[in-house]
């Protein structure tokens, strides 16, 4: 394969061949054809599809999340996306700060168990080596209890001189540990935050139940697919913004030695492939708890 070729064979596949997503279908389709994507581009690059991208059908011109306001492809772009949410069809998490990343229904229950938390339900014990801050426990206590908020809300709920600066980084903290979600915007009122257990249930006690190991072998499995080939940096890359690179590493090596990676050559550059005879989603294992229907199992050995 020529590096000409690869780039071709990835305009196709994130459908960036005047080929664009319009329906909640077509949506669908490509969420789960490339298990996950951004919303907008970031600069610099990160490498991984977008779906502004997919809904023009090209990478070029493409407005960034500062200029989104301004275009009105994104404002097209963002109400199929928010179908999508709604529909549960798609997640979105807090990865790249910028812009929102979007995870595929099938794929989202290993990307929680890579990096959500294993008790969703209740928030650790307050101490000088938790993970949230007070306030961040208080947003949580109170959207668990009273249901989903909006900001306004959760002002008045929780008193106090209480600056918008302070409860965005709360809320920041609990989406990008996957404690909460977007569930809804009002144009009155703004976004509406709602617990992701209670949101959906079934995918969240999926990923809980999905070892750390489990879950990046099936994540580094769809990536790899998704690009087509790609080095091994760059899969380092990617999800050191999700775990250490040593640990994709392992993930790497451990899916080479498995056979379910093999190694390319795209002009001088060496680069991981799901192997031709390896299908990407293999029939389920009868012997072990039936998942939900669409949950793929990319790169993971029984």
């Amino acid at each position: 394969m020529t590096h000409e070729e690869l780039q071709e064979q990835r305009r196709e596949k994130w459908r960036l061949k005047s080929e664009p997503i319009r329906t909640l279908e077509d949506g669908r389709a490509f969420m789960e054809n490339v298990g996950f994507c951004l919303m907008y581009p970031l600069h610099p690059p990160v490498l991984v599809p977008t779906f502004i991208g997919a809904y023009v059908g090209a990478d070029e011109n493409l407005p960034t999340s500062q200029m989104a306001f301004a275009d009105p492809r994104a404002k097209d772009a963002t109400e199929l996306m928010v179908r999508l949410l709604r529909d549960r069809a798609a997640y979105e998490a807090n990865l790249f700060g910028e812009t929102n990343f979007l995870v595929s229904a099938a794929v989202f229950p290993y990307f929680y168990g890579l990096v959500g938390d294993r008790n969703p339900r209740h928030m650790p014990k307050p101490g000088t080596r938790s993970e949230y801050s007070p306030l961040a426990r208080d947003v949580f206590n109170a959207i668990n209890k009273h249901g989903a908020m909006s900001k306004a809300q959760l002002h008045d709920r929780l008193g106090g001189a209480l600056s918008d600066s302070a409860l965005d980084r709360a809320l920041n903290d609990l989406w990008t540990r996957l404690r909460i979600t977007r569930v809804d915007y009002r144009p009155d009122e703004g976004t509406f935050w709602d617990v992701l257990y209670r949101w959906s249930p079934e995918a969240v006690k999926e990923g809980v139940e999905i070892s750390i190991p489990e879950a990046l072998s099936a994540l580094v499995g769809k990536y790899v697919e998704a690009m087509i080939a790609v080095e091994a940096s760059e899969v380092e890359e990617f999800f050191s913004n999700m775990v250490s690179r040593a640990k994709v590493r392992d993930a790497v090596n451990a899916l080479l030695a498995a056979r379910e990676l093999a190694l390319t050559h795209v002009g001088n550059r060496s680069m991981l492939q799901i192997p031709s005879r390896q299908p990407v989603v293999p029939p389920p294992d009868p012997a072990r708890r039936q998942p939900i229907a669409r949950r793929p199992r990319p790169g993971v050995r029984r």
